[in-house]
C-alpha cells in the first residue's frame, strides 16, 4: 500500500505541476507550438526539473523536521561520540568533507544521507538502528551512507528525476495534441494546439497520458535507486571490509523479519527486506537477500 501511495503520489505531483504550469502559461499568453518539438521540450524541461531542484536544495531541511533529526554538535554521550568519530573516520578514508550527524527517535533499525551536495550532507542514524546492533554493525551501515555521499547519489537521483519528468512531460503533450487533433479532423485550424485552459479533453487525456509515462519513469527510478544501493554496499566494503557490510546486512534483516500477529514496520512496507517478486520493479531497496549474495560474490 505504501510503494502505490508513494507512486500515486508522484504521478499526482507531476499532473498537478503539468495543471499549474498550463494555466499559467493560459493567463500570460505564452503559446508553445506542438510542431515546434524544441521549444516543447525547454518547456517541459523547466515544469520536469523545477521541482526535482528545489527539493534537493531543501531536502536536509525537510528531513531534519520529518524525522524529528537531532543533529550531534558535542556529543553528550559515548554513544554519540562512537557515531561522530565514526563518521569523521569514514569521511577522511574517503576524501569527504564532514556532514552533519544527526539521531532521529523510531524503532526501526534504520539511517539515511541526504543534501544538496557532498559539502553540505547529512547522515542520520534511527535509536532503533543503535540500540540494535553492534559497533561494527553500525560500521558497514555508515560506510554505506557515506558512500552515498561520495558518489553523490541524492544529486544524482534529482536529476534522473528531472530528466523522467521532462519526458513524461513531453510525450503526454505530444500524444495528447495528435490524438485531440485527430479528433478535431485535419481542418485549417489543425496547426494550432487546443487552449490549455479552455480544453477539458485535453487536460483529460493529457493527465491519462502522465499517469501512464509516470507509472513508467517510476519503474526506471527505482531500478536505479536499487542500482545505487548495490553500489554503495561496495562502497561500504572498501572502507570497511566486505564482512562487515554484510554483517550489518544480516542485523538488519533480522530487524526486519515480520513478527507473527503484528503489522508490518515502516522498512517491510517500504521493500527494503522482501521477497523477489513483481512488485520488486518499484522497490526503492533491493531485497536483503540479494544485497548480501551480491557482497558474497563480489571480490572486494
Amino acid at each position: 500500500m505504501r510503494i502505490l501511495l508513494y507512486i500515486a503520489m508522484q504521478i499526482a505531483v507531476l499532473v498537478l505541476v503539468s495543471i499549474i504550469g498550463s494555466v499559467l502559461m493560459n493567463l500570460f499568453g505564452i503559446y508553445v507550438n506542438p510542431n515546434d518539438y524544441i521549444s516543447l521540450l525547454v518547456m517541459c524541461a523547466v515544469f520536469g526539473c523545477a521541482g526535482s531542484l528545489v527539493s534537493l536544495m531543501m531536502s536536509k531541511f525537510m528531513c531534519k523536521k520529518a524525522y524529528g533529526v537531532q543533529v550531534i554538535d558535542t556529543p553528550r554521550n559515548s554513544q554519540e561520540a562512537f557515531l561522530v568519530n565514526t563518521v569523521a573516520m569514514l569521511c577522511q578514508k574517503d576524501g569527504l568533507k564532514m556532514p552533519e550527524v544527526g539521531i532521529y527517535n523510531s524503532p526501526d533499525p534504520n539511517a539515511f544521507a541526504t543534501g544538496a551536495s557532498k559539502d553540505a550532507a547529512l547522515v542520520a542514524v534511527s535509536t532503533g538502528l543503535l540500540n540494535s546492533m553492534s559497533q561494527e554493525e553500525v560500521t558497514g551501515v555508515l560506510g554505506h551512507e557515506i558512500s552515498h555521499i561520495k558518489n553523490g547519489d541524492m544529486v544524482t537521483m534529482a536529476l534522473l528525476q528531472g530528466v523522467l519528468n521532462t519526458f513524461v512531460y513531453f510525450f503526454s503533450y505530444i500524444i495528447t495534441f495528435a490524438i485531440v487533433n485527430a479528433q478535431r479532423g485535419s481542418n485549417s485550424d489543425s496547426d494550432r494546439a487546443p487552449s490549455f485552459g479552455s480544453s477539458m479533453m485535453f487536460y483529460t487525456i493529457n493527465s491519462i497520458m502522465q499517469m501512464v509515462f509516470g507509472l513508467l519513469a517510476s519503474m526506471l527510478l527505482m531500478w536505479f535507486s536499487r542500482y545505487r544501493e548495490y553500489r554503495a554496499d561496495a562502497g561500504s566494503a572498501e572502507l570497511n571490509g566486505k564482512q562487515c557490510m554484510i554483517s550489518a546486512l544480516e542485523a538488519l534483516k533480522r530487524g526486519v523479519q515480520p513478527q507473527p500477529n503484528k503489522e508490518k514496520s515502516y522498512m517491510q512496507a517500504l521493500c527494503i527486506n522482501g521477497p523477489a517478486t513483481l512488485s520488486e520493479l518499484f522497490m526503492s531497496h533491493p531485497p536483503l537477500d540479494k544485497r548480501i549474495a551480491a557482497l558474497r560474490e563480489s571480490s572486494f
